[in-house]
């Protein structure tokens, strides 16, 4: 099932002149919830994934880039660190960067983390992580916006940011 706040920001991305592609649900194995926290894994997948779109003869011109939430964020990130990887920007929203790791400094793709304004603790792990990466990165924080970003506008808000860079760096 996808969820609605990931489903939300990537439909965003209509209003963009680009093409553009959702993948949710083969990161995570219904049958082990846990399977979320294994950033390793969730990383190979998303890297499998791409090497897909680069074979793909209807989208292995197009640009791409990654956007993530929560763990996703960190398998976005371990994914673009992958010495091959092709991925030209991603975005983070309320994600846990953190838990990419060592992969923080060998990102190369440049990286936009936004993070809900009220989450001082996802906050605090986004602005560590951004201390750990070496790609051009910001951090922006939506205002009045907890973890989920369930507060009227501030999820809207959070998608036209994503709309914004992935405009800025995917094009031509």
């Amino acid at each position: 099932m996808t969820d609605r706040r990931t489903q939300e920001p990537a439909s965003a991305e209509i209003r963009i002149p680009t093409g553009r592609g959702l993948v949710d649900g083969v990161l995570t194995l219904p049958a082990d919830p846990e399977a979320r926290f294994d950033i390793p894994l969730l990383g190979r997948r998303l890297v499998e994934v791409t090497a897909w779109t680069r074979s793909n003869r209807h989208v292995r011109t197009l640009p791409l880039g990654y956007f993530g939430a929560s763990t996703g964020t960190a398998a976005a990130l371990v994914a673009a660190a992958s010495p091959d990887s092709t991925v030209r920007a991603i975005v983070s929203r309320g994600g846990r960067p953190d838990l990419a790791g060592s992969s923080l400094a060998a990102v190369r793709a440049p990286t936009l983390l936004v993070v809900g304004g009220d989450d001082l603790d996802v906050i605090r792990l986004n602005e560590e992580a951004l201390r750990l990466m070496r790609c051009d990165r910001k951090l922006v924080l939506v205002p009045g916006a907890t973890h989920l970003f369930e507060e009227p506008g501030t999820l809207e808000e959070a998608a036209d940011m994503a709309a914004e860079w992935f405009l800025h760096w995917l094009r031509d």
